[in-house]
């Protein structure tokens, strides 16, 4: 794919970096981190997120947040820890109840692994999928609030915003929804996590699969300050992303915020000296 040419400075808060064989189950091909790196220099992408893709159930995620750490060495790539928990996050009767009794196994995420991500400077911040990874339990998340490092939470149909505002938002730490919160094409979602960007200071949305131009134009006229630029790179090549906040119709300084402004000041490792 050709690259782009732009005069934007352009960070990433959305992208998968899977180390291992588990890329090729998952994606149905190998992403290396040099082919993830090739596609960001393409798109004109400076730095990016990069978080590990979904494991297997069972499996901690220790070791590949690690992986991603270690291969984020000396490449334009910002590690993000996954964390996982025991509780069910469908919502519902039946998930009240089984959250009674969710009882944390050996895989899953502990307050200690929280704050040891915390303090180890290989990582800026964490990643929540609790529609696959269910949610962390309540010492786990007030952790999380004592680091005070940014959440990017994927959000949609199998864990709207509504779920994200009772589970997580009484926390005070910076959270991120990926999406827009309306994973997949979920307009009337999007709209819903637009709204809540007005009651909750701390609250952020990314642009990765956000395919309506209406919608992204309105976050980010309505929003300036909270909308991040995300790729949802490699199942989407960055380029897409690009484009389509390029093509939106909105001043260049909104389209600077969204690229690079916005992320570096939640991101701090994305900023502009930070830059290989």
């Amino acid at each position: 794919m050709l690259g782009l040419e732009h005069d934007f400075r352009i960070v990433d808060t959305r992208a998968t970096l899977d180390p291992d064989e588990a890329s090729v189950a998952v994606h149905g091909r190998d992403i290396t981190p040099e082919r993830l790196e090739r596609e960001m220099h393409q798109a004109g992408v400076v730095r990016s997120v990069a978080s590990p893709g979904p494991r297997t159930s069972g499996r901690s995620y220790l070791r590949a947040n690690n992986a991603v750490a270690r291969l984020s060495v000396d490449r334009p790539f910002v590690a993000f820890a996954r964390l996982n928990g025991p509780r069910d996050a469908t919502g519902g009767p039946l998930a009240a109840v089984r959250n009674l009794r969710a009882e944390r196994e050996d895989h899953h995420t502990r307050p200690d692994d929280v704050e040891q991500y915390a303090y180890d400077d290989r990582f800026h911040g964490f990643v929540l999928v609790p529609a696959h990874d269910g949610l962390p339990n309540a010492d786990v998340l007030e952790r999380l609030e004592i680091a005070d490092l940014p959440v990017i939470v994927h959000a949609g149909r199998e864990f709207p915003p509504t779920m994200v505002e009772r589970e997580l938002l009484e926390y005070d730490f910076p959270i991120v929804l990926s999406s827009f919160g309306g994973h997949p094409l979920d307009a009337t979602l999007m709209n819903r996590a637009l709204d809540m960007l007005g009651d909750y200071d701390r609250l952020h949305v990314e642009t990765s699969a956000v395919r309506y131009r209406e919608i992204l134009e309105r976050g980010v006229l309505e929003h300036p300050d909270r909308v991040l630029f995300g790729s949802g790179a490699p199942n989407v090549h960055p380029n897409v992303g690009v484009m389509e906040v390029l093509t939106l119709d909105v001043s260049e300084d909104l389209m600077r915020r969204v690229f690079a402004k916005n992320p570096s000041r939640l991101i701090p490792g994305l900023a502009e000296g930070a830059d290989l």
